[in-house]
């Protein structure tokens, strides 16, 4: 028993220096950023802001690694079929790291597999349109989805891919309109900018982004509304839009749209917590911070790492809720 102690003892000192040890040397060679969706889109641009000042941060080189397809699931397999040793490093949202799981029959990982290292910020989201699409705000939209299904023409939004946020929230908007709509999956959201804006689908719910401002104000698209709470106009973006909620058919469609840092969850933790550390270093930069309220998100505080896990925690229980009442089912 007493050397059975030992052992243990032994072993658990082992690893407690074995993992100072990584963080004394990590990192020595580059980093990948992995970004599951083309270039172009949000996802991306939110990298490329970051890449550079945590390069000068870590003492190497942080690439950004464009992996799209299957709503982001490929990119999110490619980190974590990776060595846990912070050399690939995964910028997610709720899509890649909850939904995609339950959605997508062939995706074998869970939303445990990722540990989140840090947040890095919130964007409101909006409803776009088509520019002639014959609705402009949230009750018309219901009204012609209603008109169009009941024709036997069902109105047609567009996502990221099966099980992305943007693919189940079309879902419960389609449950709470009590009219069929048809989901036309993408590999990323800068093709499906393209489509809506030359009319080959009708909506899209999307956090906003310089580029849907741009393509609304050249009259390629019109934003319906914000699916911020009743009432609100917080986004200084969006002040001159109103909120889908204000309507009179919907109720309580408040969604935000995050994103976050992740290793795999045996990474070491004193790893994780340089990550943690630099990361929360170059969230505080003004310059950075700037160009990421440029494209309409609102920056997170640093935080600890058990900070990031309990919301990760939460949100996981959020969208498992949610997936049950639009009847998500893998495919």
């Amino acid at each position: 028993m007493r050397l059975t102690k030992f052992l243990a003892a032994v072993f658990t000192g082992l690893l407690v220096t074995c993992s100072a040890a990584a963080a004394d040397t990590y990192p020595s060679r580059t980093v990948s950023l992995v970004v599951p969706y083309p270039p172009g889109g949000s996802s991306d641009v939110i990298a490329r802001v970051i890449n550079e000042p945590l390069s000068r941060l870590l003492g190497q080189p942080v690439i950004v690694d464009n992996i799209g397809g299957a709503a982001g699931a490929i990119g999110a397999q490619k980190m974590l079929n990776a060595k846990p040793d912070g050399y690939s490093v995964f910028q997610g949202s709720v899509t890649e790291t909850i939904l995609v799981p339950l959605a997508n029959a062939a995706v074998k990982f869970k939303s445990d597999e990722f540990r989140p290292v840090q947040m890095i910020g919130v964007a409101p989201m909006v409803l776009v349109a088509r520019a002639d699409l014959q609705a402009n705000d949230m009750d018309e939209l219901i009204a012609l989805a209603r008109r169009q299904a009941a024709a036997g023409a069902p109105l047609t939004y567009g996502s990221t891919g099966f099980g992305s946020l943007f693919h189940v929230l079309g879902e419960k908007l389609s449950v709470s309109a009590g009219a069929p709509m048809v989901h036309v999956p993408y590999k990323g959201g800068a093709p499906l900018m393209q489509d809506l804006a030359s009319g080959q689908v009708d909506f899209m719910l999307a956090p906003i982004q310089q580029q849907i401002l741009g393509m609304t104000d050249a009259g390629r698209m019109k934003i319906l509304g914000t699916l911020e709470p009743r009432g609100t106009k917080g986004a200084p973006l969006l002040k001159k839009y109103p909120s889908v909620n204000d309507g009179a058919l919907v109720k309580d469609f408040s969604y935000q749209f995050w994103h976050g840092y992740f290793v795999r969850k045996d990474t070491p933790e004193a790893i994780v917590e340089r990550l943690n550390k630099a990361l929360g270093t170059v969230l505080q930069d003004p310059k950075v911070r700037a160009q990421l309220e440029e494209q309409g998100l609102t920056v997170a505080a640093p935080g600890t790492t058990a900070e990031a896990a309990r919301a990760y925690e939460a949100e996981i229980a959020r969208y498992r809720d949610i997936a049950k009442v639009v009847k998500l089912q893998p495919q």
